[in-house]
């Protein structure tokens, strides 16, 4: 399992490198069940949260179909593969890997060489020689195969263009969508998909994983960073790479302090996401603030305590939520959020918006 939209990283393959794949038994069986009643499907919608292992699941089927099926050395006596893996040795394998089988085709967005940044679409350009590929013989004479990562990614125009090759869907061909927010595709699109949700993972099976890709980590650390990730191995390995558990420390330890804020250790703090080079660390640590002030909001909506992922955070949220009524907290999440959502948009003074934020909670907190 990998991370869905992720670079490739030292420490853990890429969705299309990736031959190890847990958590999905039942995805999985619904595929090669469809695969040996010869009843596969020509588009298959794979859903859920980001980061659980759909694009994983994506390049195991491609896999799997490219190589005929047989990828469990069943069928050697007629007897049905038992599952979807293949061999990492197979050259079916090492090509799909390498990028070059000549009957899969990836559509994913593209890089911006002006802007150094990956595109926040993906453009009908891509997806202009999807139609013309797959009404093409097969290359090994077997299945063509296109791989959309992610489809609720695609513009209008890109859309419509995939639509058209799912309406008339060439024989021995395949599309497979990956979406993280299957709301967003045209009913169209996936009303000729079959659908499969792929849910969060356990957190034993992120503490395992992790394990597997981050050996140098302590159990401790794998525990937090489950915690963090909320069944998502994506976004844990994410976290990891930016140094996202030690923020989250450290943001606790801010928050934990209020209404008796340490300024100097505010500053020193948000001094660390100021440079102009540190916009994922910033993104990272954003987005765990908005979390963590969620999950205050929700603990004063039920009363029911959340799982602490660090020592010394439940009693912060506890002393929190006595402080103001919910509707207050509400307020400062959203104002919070909004903050945050426009120093990203309008490329303000980052350093500020943190202090700004720490700022408001200590004004709740004491009015």
């Amino acid at each position: 399992m990998a991370v869905d939209d992720q670079e490739e990283s030292g420490t853990f393959p890429t969705p299309r490198r990736n031959g190890h794949f847990v958590g999905h038994d039942d995805a999985e069986k619904t595929i090669l069940d469809a695969w040996n009643s010869k009843r596969m499907h020509h588009a298959w919608l794979l859903c859920g949260p980001r980061g659980v292992g759909k694009a994983t699941l994506a390049y195991r089927m491609a896999r799997f179909v490219l190589s005929g099926g047989n990828a469990q050395g069943g069928g050697l006596f007629g007897d049905a593969p038992e599952g979807l893996h293949v061999d990492p040795e197979n050259p079916v394998f090492r090509r799909v890997a390498g990028g070059g089988h000549g009957d899969l085709k990836v559509i994913e967005r593209q890089y911006d060489e002006k802007k150094k940044r990956l595109q926040g679409e993906i453009t009908v350009d891509s997806v202009r020689t999807v139609g013309n590929f797959m009404s093409k013989t097969a290359a090994e004479g077997g299945w063509r195969i296109v791989i959309v990562d992610a489809a609720d990614e695609l513009n209008r125009n890109a859309a419509n263009a995939i639509l058209k090759v799912l309406e008339e869907p060439p024989a021995n061909a395949m599309m497979i969508l990956v979406a993280h927010q299957p709301g967003k595709l045209l009913p169209t699109i996936r009303s000729r998909c079959r659908r499969l949700n792929l849910g969060v993972l356990e957190d034993h099976q992120v503490i395992d994983l992790l394990g597997r890709y981050c050996p140098d980590l302590d159990l401790d650390d794998r525990d937090a960073l489950s915690g963090l990730a909320e069944g998502s191995i994506g976004r844990a390995l994410q976290l990891n790479d930016v140094g996202g558990l030690e923020f989250y420390t450290e943001m606790v330890g801010l928050l934990a302090a209020l209404p008796d804020a340490d300024v100097l250790a505010q500053h020193k703090f948000a001094e660390r996401f100021s440079p102009a080079d540190r916009d994922a660390a910033f993104a990272t640590v954003t987005n765990l603030l908005h979390w963590w002030l969620g999950r205050l909001i929700r603990f004063a909506a039920t009363g029911q305590a959340p799982r602490e992922v660090i020592s010394g955070e439940l009693p912060a949220m506890q002393r929190m939520a006595s402080a103001q009524p919910l509707d207050q907290w509400i307020e400062v999440w959203e104002k919070i959020s909004e903050l945050m959502s426009a120093t990203r948009g309008l490329h303000l003074d980052r350093k500020q918006a943190l202090l700004n934020a720490f700022f408001m909670l200590e004004e709740t907190m004491r009015n």
